[in-house]
């Protein structure tokens, strides 16, 4: 399949304009009617059953392979982050506070490329493909409501592709079984009774029993979870007070619970309400303690990452494929697909070519991320190689 590659790379042109004109104009979210309209319009006149979601601005296309054969879906998401970008582009995000830092604009256009690709291999194609371009990424759980709206009916298997600069362009990473993890939210009010700072006997100051919490629920994780499946609980927001002479009345922090199987997940989640409430308790204090159900575990299926394993040598030559000593905390709503079929997501190498070491590019998420365009032609190429496997 080594010459998918080279298919691939005649189309990069067109690839690299859509998803500069994504990049310029991000959305957030469900509703990304912009984009749903620069995806279609670049469909317009392949052979494929096209579909639009109603409760989110997907975009659903089928190809019909000449033979029979499995329903293969392949996703990309469509919507960016709630930031600033600060990259440096010529192609920078034209909306404030807005920004394609994660590289969803890249993903729809490698699937784009990619359906492009496999019509005209159509003659090679047993089954179907199933090209999902699912807005939500990014906290909105699109891919359940796109489940829910039937884009799984009739899918055999399902793949998809996240690009990440900490890579070399030439490179994919996947892995069997855990390959990212749950996304759960934690939220905790601590209420006291505020006062004047100078009379604390007189208050309950929630202050402190909120940072005992913090400290707290960092040693439940080292002392109560297998350091072999492990969790991880990051306060990455904290608020009280108003003033230098005032006891508020209540405290507030709040952050993020990621673990790699479901039987740590649910222990962190008892012991960080355990935790907060008693410690509350010792301080006098009451303690609201909201656990926000995030994103599963993102678990690829041990046959369809050897698959990929195998196709990526194939496609992009020996040495192009790494397989990952252990899963990356980051969370996928790509979970809630492979919790009903079988399927496998890898990850593709962009590191700038300005970069000598992958590990020191901004990463997904930095204002800062950028991106090797060149290594769009493998994510274009791997889809396809993924579909036409048999």
């Amino acid at each position: 399949m080594h010459d998918l590659f080279e298919s691939a790379s005649a189309l990069i042109d067109d690839v690299v304009t859509l998803r500069r004109q994504l990049h310029e104009h991000p959305e957030l979210g469900l509703d990304n009617p912009r984009t749903q309209q620069r995806i279609l319009d670049a469909l317009e006149g392949l052979p494929l059953d096209i579909r639009t979601g109603s409760g989110l601005t997907s975009v659903v296309a089928d190809l019909e392979g000449a033979f029979d054969g499995p329903t293969v879906l392949l996703r990309a998401d469509t919507d960016a982050l709630p930031m600033p970008e600060e990259s440096g582009e010529p192609f920078c995000s034209q909306i404030e506070g807005r920004a394609h830092a994660c590289g969803h604009d890249a993903h729809t256009a490698m699937l784009v490329g990619a359906a492009k690709l496999l019509v005209d291999r159509r003659s090679d194609l047993h089954g179907r493909v199933r090209f999902m371009f699912q807005p939500g990424e990014e906290g909105g759980g699109g891919a359940g409501v796109m489940v829910d709206e039937g884009v799984l009916d009739g899918v055999d298997r399902a793949f998809a592709i996240h690009i990440t600069p900490n890579l070399p362009v030439g490179w994919a990473a996947c892995r069997a079984g855990p390959l990212m993890a749950s996304t759960d939210g934690m939220h905790v009010t601590v209420r006291g009774r505020g006062g004047h700072a100078s009379m604390p006997h007189f208050c309950t100051d929630p202050v402190p029993a909120m940072a005992a919490m913090i400290t707290a629920i960092q040693t439940a994780v080292t002392r109560e979870i297998d350091a072999f499946d492990p969790a991880l609980v990051t306060v990455a927001h904290v608020e009280a007070g108003t003033t230098v002479n005032v006891i508020p009345e209540t405290a507030f922090f709040e952050g993020t619970i990621r673990c790699v199987s479901e039987k740590t997940r649910r222990r962190i989640r008892e012991a960080v309400e355990r935790v907060c409430t008693q410690i509350a308790a010792a301080h006098g204090c009451s303690a609201e303690v909201d656990l926000v159900e995030g994103y599963p575990v993102t678990v690829n299926d041990a046959g369809e990452a050897a698959r990929f394993a195998a196709v990526c040598e194939a496609t992009l030559g020996e040495k192009s494929h790494l397989t990952l000593p252990s899963p990356v905390m980051g969370g996928e709503d790509f979970s809630m697909l492979l919790q009903r079929v079988p399927g496998a997501m890898a990850l593709l190498g962009v590191c700038p070519a300005d970069i000598a070491d992958s590990r020191e590019a901004p990463p997904c998420h930095s204002n800062r991320m950028r991106l090797d365009e060149a290594g769009l032609r493998h994510g274009i190429a791997l889809h396809a190689a993924m579909a036409l496997d048999r």
